[in-house]
């Protein structure tokens, strides 16, 4: 009772003051005593008398209890026993797949969820780790999985469940394959490739752009999207190529561009400096955007398309009224005037140290090089006498004077020299007159030419006399005109018709055909790509139970050929397969052959149908039909 009434909170566990004798409590005890029964007096408790338990009689029953307990369990393991002996001795049933579950983890780059598949019919992304859990009854033996290739994979026993583990690359169709486990169908393992990412050019619009007066920014904005995502950077490559002709340079460097949008679709812009890149008249300045994805390990990288930004060089007025095809020239040796100036210069300057003789002959020798070279310009002006006025009078002997063909120095060769076009024309060439170099340039070029051909000829003049520093002035005249004929780097070739072989008169009306062969040609048929595919088209149109096997083996070997060609390789090798399974099979030979149909090679020319008139088009039929 004193428990009972210690349960209580507001008794404070203090119940057994209230049954405690009146002198055995001191002052603090008695106070306490008197406000639990002030307590009790508003909320009196409901007491019980406590049980009187029977402990020997509740001993004999517990007994009885265990001991039944015990002849229960006792009998059912014997009945346990008696049946698994009976299902020992019985025979055993066929192995059925009774559960199966495939654990999908696509790659971290892919941002999809790893989950678990029900179905053995997969659609997965490039290496997705797949991982088989497989449950047989009754257990089964040698489990694998066996795929259309001949290929196979063994499972791993892990208690009563089988597993495997493959990384997907292509697809394929497989089925599961057990001692004792009836053929199961064909299972389609689909594998969705990574596509590259695609980048086009937003900004320019266009793949040539001409720089307009006072830009000095070239703007640029690339689009890229990629189906997993596009890499936050991408590279920059920019050329510039400066120069005309031959005398092109190229610089190349690279940039590094930070993309700003969603993951799957991102642009990359800049604006190129066009003063701090040096750009100038006559430059190219040409872009290309490298974009990577995200797949890992080894990212896939595209190149956008190039971007051109020209500013094209002052070239004057082309001469109009030419009938002839442009080609760019430059030849190497319109450079040699300057190493004559060279030559001068330094003879002036070692003028006070050599005697007057060694001072002649060299002037003599470099008149003789400014010779050579003049006549070598010369050819492009026609004849010789074209581009070389007549001596004044008083100097028509001054040349010619003291000269011969063994007096040391050099008038000149017939062997062709390097970049001497004159000579290489006629040793190689066919020339048609003597003065077709003349049509290689247009008039106003020819003009520039000439005048730099009499400055060569007063330049010769003076350094034959011995006087090399009036040649210079002359020799300086004629470097300038030359660079002017390099910046007309284009020249005109006359058109001029076929020359084709006489007739011989002799051959002809005469009747013999001695040595003629016969027109007659055998007509051999070209092997067809698609043999394989062809025949079994055909084979297949028989009726269903005909003699001869399918060529089926040989569409397997041109699918795995082919397999790019197809558009659902899956789908075509299930249709053989129910074919291979069974051949007798109507509807499967019909689905097989309707597939085959669209996989064969067109005919390369076939007669295009007549576009259906549209709404304008019959009106104007019924107009026709209407008038009288």
């Amino acid at each position: 009772m004193i428990h009972e009434l210690n349960l209580r909170p507001e008794m404070e566990d203090s119940a057994d003051l209230l049954f405690a004798p009146d002198g055995g409590i001191n002052g603090l005890q008695s106070l306490q005593r008197d406000r639990l029964k002030a307590r009790l007096s508003t909320n009196p408790p409901v007491l019980r008398p406590d049980w009187d338990f029977n402990w020997p009689l509740m001993s004999l029953g517990l007994v009885c209890v265990i001991s039944a307990l015990s002849a229960f369990i006792y009998v059912e393991s014997a009945g346990r026993d008696h049946r698994v002996s009976s299902q020992a001795s019985a025979p055993a049933g066929p192995v059925r797949l009774i559960s199966a579950e495939v654990a999908v983890t696509p790659p971290a780059y892919t941002r999809q969820a790893a989950h678990r598949e029900t179905t053995l019919d997969l659609k997965v992304p490039q290496n997705t780790k797949l991982i088989w859990r497989l449950r047989f009854a009754p257990d089964a033996e040698n489990v694998r999985l066996v795929f259309h290739d001949g290929q196979s994979v063994a499972l791993r026993r892990d208690g009563d469940i089988w597993t495997a583990t493959l990384s997907a690359e292509r697809s394929r169709l497989y089925r599961i394959a057990a001692d004792g486990l009836p053929q199961q169908p064909l299972h389609r393992l689909e594998v969705t490739p990574d596509a590259p990412p695609k980048v086009e050019a937003v900004l320019p619009d266009r793949a040539l752009t001409l720089v307009t007066p006072g830009q000095t920014q070239w703007p640029l904005v690339f689009a890229a999207r990629d189906d997993y995502g596009v890499a936050p950077t991408a590279e920059l490559r920019v050329i510039q190529a400066q120069g005309q002709g031959e005398n092109i340079t190229f610089r190349e460097r690279t940039m590094t561009l930070s993309g700003h949008g969603g993951a799957t679709e991102t642009r990359f812009s800049t604006r190129l400096d066009l003063k701090a890149l040096g750009f100038a008249t006559g430059d190219d300045l040409i872009v290309q955007l490298t974009v990577r994805d995200n797949r890992a390990p080894s990212p896939q990288a595209v190149r956008s398309p190039s971007l051109i930004l020209r500013w094209p060089s002052d070239l004057g007025a082309e001469s109009t009224g030419l009938e002839g095809l442009a080609r760019q020239t430059l030849p190497a040796y319109f450079r040699s005037q300057r190493q004559i100036i060279i030559d001068i210069e330094a003879l002036l300057k070692e003028k006070p140290r050599l005697k007057p003789d060694t001072f002649l002959s060299r002037s003599d020798s470099i008149g003789v090089d400014q010779r050579l070279l003049r006549m070598r310009y010369g050819q492009f002006l026609g004849e010789k006498a074209e581009g070389e006025p007549e001596a004044p009078a008083g100097h028509a002997g001054s040349l010619g004077e003291g000269h011969s063909a063994d007096d040391g120095h050099d008038h000149g060769s017939a062997s062709p020299a390097f970049g001497d076009g004159g000579n290489v024309l006629a040793e190689y060439g066919h020339t048609h007159d003597e003065t077709e170099a003349a049509t290689l340039l247009d008039p106003e070029t020819r003009a520039t030419l000439k005048k730099a051909l009499d400055e060569m000829w007063q330049s010769e003049l003076h350094l034959r006399q011995g006087n090399p520093q009036t040649a210079l002035p002359h020799a300086y005249k004629a470097l300038g005109y030359i660079k002017a004929v390099q910046q007309a780097t284009r020249i005109f070739l006359s058109r001029v018709g076929p020359e084709l072989p006489p007739i011989d008169d002799n051959r002809r009306m005469t009747g013999k055909r001695e040595g003629i062969a016969s027109a007659t040609l055998g007509v051999t048929a070209a092997p067809s790509p698609d043999a394989p595919v062809v025949a079994l088209w055909n084979a297949l149109a028989e009726r269903p139970g005909a003699k001869g096997e399918l060529p089926l083996g040989a569409l397997d070997s041109w699918l795995r050929a082919n397999e790019s060609r197809v558009r659902d390789p899956l789908s075509l090798l299930a249709a053989v397969e129910a074919v291979r399974a069974d051949p007798d099979c109507a509807k499967c030979r019909q689905d097989l052959r309707a597939r085959l149909w669209g996989v064969l090679t067109r005919p390369p020319a076939g007669v295009a149908h007549r576009p259906a008139p549209t709404a304008a088009g019959d009106r104007y039929l019924d107009a026709l039909e209407r008038q009288p």
